[in-house]
């Protein structure tokens, strides 16, 4: 007789709909009901324990149930939990705008540095979620570049193959992940793509591979970047210049974990700024320290700030949605004008500077900027090194990418020749499956399967999740 469902589980079943999830698939299963978290732990409603080996999908910094986190979200009830931004201003906003702001000013560059002049980003547009940041940040590099080089030709993207930024319209339309947005092409405007940085997989890389991460041990000659310019040169030609480059900075997410080559960055904003394109970096994954380094932002690290920078996913440490679009005095005064001009910006959301969310990301902004946990951070990703390195003994492991606390395992069935599992044999999926039997959870991307734990983590629990990562791989690919 088949085993009755929970009934949170049946309710789930029975009318919930749940993004990316073949629901076939999904309706075949009793689903695992998570329903209390602590630290990097979860629990289910059979009282059985998981580690958050993913943040949540890359959201949790700093572990469930963080008391700081808590008090502050029970400080802000005590006064309101939500005024509109439409004509009102509110003490959590403009206060964790200000922080925002100050946030993403460089550490100082080294004397010998060759990095061009960054702009300053000084105003924060609030919205929901990283989709909403990254469509803030299209429609601002839209109309001012309207506004300030004439409205035609009309304002054109530039994005890189294999990018995602997010679901809505414009953010589709920069994404180029073909088994996400094929189906959704006539909706779109055209964005044109570059080659990925992907070192594992260039045709330029000569390099036979190894046992290490490909970036290591390439050899070629930035011919990757050379495709960046001569995209800039073409439109240049032809009179369609492009209005911005749209990137994730260091590590491209959904792509498969694709982790850029040291110098990568600045050389293709150079090249970007010298034909007067914007720079828009989404660092809804890559950014609040999320990637290492002294600053909380990815980007930082190689010494590039754009003109527009998205931010989500971990704002509120995984709390509530909220997300922010950093933008820079010039783009903002572009907007400025007499009522009856209407240069306003006519976008908006009903949750724009929600005062519950931007309470908890003030106080999540307090606990990452220390210096101490700075060193938690880089202490943890050593050890997160250290134990990815056991997974070279798999004959099935072809690439180990890792920026700070974000890995990608890239899973092979031949790692001598590179060849690839195709994705209907499920081999990332399978590996998260036998993982979550042996009590950690996370998700793979096609055939990589991502770690990314929260910076609570304890060295003992993330040897646990590196131990039942190298146990699946053994018992699904042997």
């Amino acid at each position: 007789m088949a085993r009755r469902l929970h009934p949170v589980a049946a309710l789930d079943h029975a009318h919930v709909w749940h993004p990316f999830t073949q629901m076939r698939d999904w309706l075949r299963a009793e689903p695992i009901v998570l329903t209390h978290g602590r630290g990097a732990t979860l629990r289910d409603v059979q009282g059985r324990r998981y580690l958050d080996a993913n943040s949540s999908i890359w959201t949790n910094l700093h572990g469930h149930r963080h008391p700081r986190l808590d008090a502050a979200l029970r400080r802000q009830l005590g006064k309101v939990a939500h005024t509109s931004s439409l004509g009102l201003a509110g003490e959590p906003a403009a206060r964790l705008a200000a922080e925002l702001v100050d946030a993403a000013v460089p550490p100082a560059p080294t004397p010998d540095s060759n990095t061009a002049p960054n702009p300053t980003l000084t105003k924060v547009f609030f919205s929901d979620d990283g989709s909403t940041a990254i469509e803030t940040a299209l429609k601002l590099a839209y109309e001012f570049t309207r506004r300030t080089h004439g409205p035609k030709p009309a304002p054109r993207f530039l994005s890189i193959d294999g990018a995602y930024h997010g679901d809505t319209v414009g953010a589709v339309s920069v994404g180029h992940i073909d088994l996400f947005h094929k189906a959704y092409g006539g909706l779109l405007f055209r964005a044109d793509r570059v080659a990925s940085p992907y070192c594992y997989r260039c045709p330029f890389n000569k390099a036979a591979p190894e046992r290490a991460d490909a970036r290591s041990y390439r050899k070629c000659h930035w011919e990757c970047v050379d495709g960046v310019a001569s995209q800039f040169e073409r439109a240049q030609r032809t009179k369609r210049p492009y209005s911005a480059f749209v990137y994730e900075p260091r590590m491209q997410g959904a792509a498969g974990m694709i982790a850029q080559p040291d110098g990568w960055l600045p050389r293709v904003a150079t090249i970007a700024r010298a034909q007067g394109s914007l720079l828009i970096a989404d660092e809804v994954m890559t950014g609040f320290g999320r990637t290492g380094g002294a600053s909380l932002f990815a980007g930082h690290a190689e010494g590039v700030v754009p003109d527009l920078m998205a931010l989500a996913k971990g704002l509120t440490g995984g709390y509530l949605p909220l997300a922010a679009t950093l933008a820079t005095q010039p783009i903002f005064d572009a907007f400025l004008g007499e009522y009856a001009e209407f240069r306003t910006f006519f976008h908006g959301h009903s949750y724009t500077g929600n005062a519950l969310g931007c309470a908890v990301a003030r106080e999540s902004l307090a606990l990452l900027r220390p210096a101490r946990s700075q060193r938690t951070r880089e202490a943890l990703a050593r050890q997160l090194t250290e134990g990815l390195a056991t997974l070279w003994q798999r004959p099935s492991v072809g690439d180990i990418r890792q920026v700070g606390l974000v890995a990608g395992i890239e899973l092979v069935q031949d790692w001598q020749r590179r060849t690839p599992f195709p994705l209907a044999a499920r081999a990332g999926i399978r590996v998260c499956e036998a993982m979550t039997r042996r009590g950690v959870l996370t998700r793979s991307i096609g055939n990589v399967v991502v770690l990314m734990p929260p910076y609570c983590t304890r060295p003992d629990e993330l040897r646990r999740m590196v131990s039942a990562l190298h146990d699946s791989i053994e018992e699904i690919h042997g």
